[in-house]
């Protein structure tokens, strides 16, 4: 308790030393205004790091409730293929796509939301390429999902299409996950170079 005591002291005379330090025309008050720039400049961009990453995990999270409600729809259709089931089975498979089909236009959604939060912080027009195709592909396969002929083919292309853009949501987070770290890294650095400034000088 007195060591958390002496800590709060000790931050408290800093921050007034600050104070002084800054209102007074020397180098160490114009270095300490470019200090706290940075770190501000470092704060603003997590920020907009974490408003990505929330963005990449409801999309992901999304693609997921997706290819769950194909797989589904996957072996009832199998069941019906092989006249397992009749009208019972044909519901089952047609609810299940209606589901799908339903968290596909959440997830359209979800991808802008997350390409608008990428374009905030500059990350890989790769990305942002490859959503679009999905979009694309999503239009064009689910507008109208599914004529019972090739039903089987049209899930396992939706699958594969609804995998390969989870996999790239996941890679990106992977990146963002990297330049919070970074950031965190870099904001950790500059209070330190701050708080030895104002010590020394």
């Amino acid at each position: 308790n007195e060591i958390r005591v002496a800590e709060v002291q000790y931050k408290e005379e800093l921050e007034k030393k600050r104070a002084m330090l800054k209102a007074s025309s020397t180098a160490a008050a114009d270095h300490i205004i470019e200090i706290e720039q940075k770190i501000a400049a470092l704060e603003a961009q997590k920020k907009e790091i974490k408003e990505a990453i929330s963005a990449g995990y409801s999309a992901r999270s999304t693609a997921d409730r997706i290819l769950s409600e194909l797989e589904s729809a996957d072996g009832w259709n199998t069941w019906d293929m092989f006249g397992g089931g009749g009208i019972i089975t044909h519901m089952a498979k047609h609810s299940h796509l209606d589901e799908a089909q339903d968290l596909v236009s959440e997830l359209q959604s979800k991808l802008r939301r997350f390409k608008t939060e990428l374009a905030d912080i500059q990350i890989t027009a790769n990305m942002q390429v490859n959503i679009d195709g999905f979009l694309r592909f999503a239009d064009y396969f689910f507008d109208g999902l599914f004529a019972d002929w090739a039903v089987g083919d049209k899930i396992s292309q939706s699958m594969n299409s609804v995998s390969s853009t989870k996999s790239q949501i996941s890679r990106t987070l992977d990146k963002l996950n990297e330049m919070e770290k970074a950031a965190d890294r870099g904001i950790a650095s500059l209070k330190q170079q701050l708080d030895e400034l104002i010590v020394q000088a």
